[in-house]
């Protein structure tokens, strides 16, 4: 049965995985917010709620008003996430709480063709707390620290991890400049051996701009990323037009990936009450990821 788990194991890091690797807890290579997923996952740059939290905590300084975010994530392969978000301003600083469970339920066991012997369920869970502040000017740094939990059938592992990012906003108006490395850490042996951590680093640039005739809103985004335990390089980019304030349409690009391309959604806003909604159709018959997110402004 251990060879078999040991298949599973694999196999299911493939499936999560959005990049080829040796490392594990994909699942925090999933992003939050549907806005910024829909715009092609370039939300280091580009994320303008709290969702910066999860993106680039340099980014929180922007935020004015507190904010709550709930996000549900339908992925491929029956995998599931449930993410939430609050942000606040406490001493001067804003400061964001994020929690993130995902599961994959009913893991079948065999050791041989036929009905399964039993069944399990995977789970992971962070939560994690980050501030961010103005260093210089329009220059802002951010941090995040988080704690972490893996669960696969009867083996637990804990650990932290660590994201350090920046923001400037450039003379130009509307045009700014983030980068951010992401859960530098480490965990507990999982049984026998330590899970690595898919530690990324993030370079990209944001533009808005607005024609206020037409009563439109526009942002452009685009990204380089690398994940540090490999060698792929990828770029994501997206772009968002907000008619009037109640309505956006969006559409991204992620590229060097084996099984996915394109991404798009809409949000509808109403007040200080904002939904989003994004899909991402992957290759090779993996499926289709649907996420809903709903936020709130007080």
């Amino acid at each position: 049965m251990k060879k078999f788990l040991l298949i599973f194991i694999f196999a299911s890091t493939l499936v999560f995985a959005q990049s080829a690797g040796n490392t594990g807890l994909s699942f925090l290579k999933f992003g939050f917010g549907a806005r910024n997923l829909a715009m092609g996952d370039a939300g280091a740059s580009a994320s303008n709620d709290l969702s910066a939290l999860y993106y680039n905590p340099a980014r929180l300084p922007l935020i004015e008003m507190n904010e709550a975010l709930f996000m549900h994530s339908n992925w491929i392969q029956d995998i599931n996430s449930e993410v939430f978000g609050i942000k606040w301003n406490l001493f001067g600083l804003p400061w964001a709480i994020g929690l993130n469970y995902t599961s994959i339920n009913d893991i079948e066991i065999r050791t041989r063709p036929g009905e399964p012997e039993s069944k399990f369920n995977a789970n992971y869970f962070y939560g994690s707390l980050s501030t961010g502040f103005y260093v210089w000017n329009e220059l802002s740094f951010g941090t995040t620290i988080k704690y972490l939990y893996e669960g696969l059938l009867s083996d637990e592992s804990t650990g932290w991890g660590f994201d350090f990012g920046l923001n400037y906003l450039t003379p130009i108006k509307g045009l700014s400049v983030s980068t951010v490395i992401k859960n530098l850490g480490s965990m507990n042996a999982l049984r026998n051996e330590e899970t690595k951590l898919p530690t990324d680093f993030r370079l990209g640039t944001a533009y808005e701009f607005d024609v206020e005739s037409a009563k439109l809103d526009f942002v452009a985004v685009a990204e380089f990323l690398t994940y540090l335990d490999t060698d792929d390089i990828h770029f994501n980019m997206g772009g968002d037009i907000i008619y009037d304030r109640i309505i956006a349409l969006r559409v991204g690009y992620q590229s060097g990936y084996k099984a996915k391309e394109f991404t798009g959604g809409i949000g509808l806003m109403w007040g200080n009450l904002r939904f989003d909604y994004a899909y991402m159709p992957f290759y090779k018959n993996l499926g289709n990821a649907n996420l809903f997110s709903l936020q709130f402004k007080f």
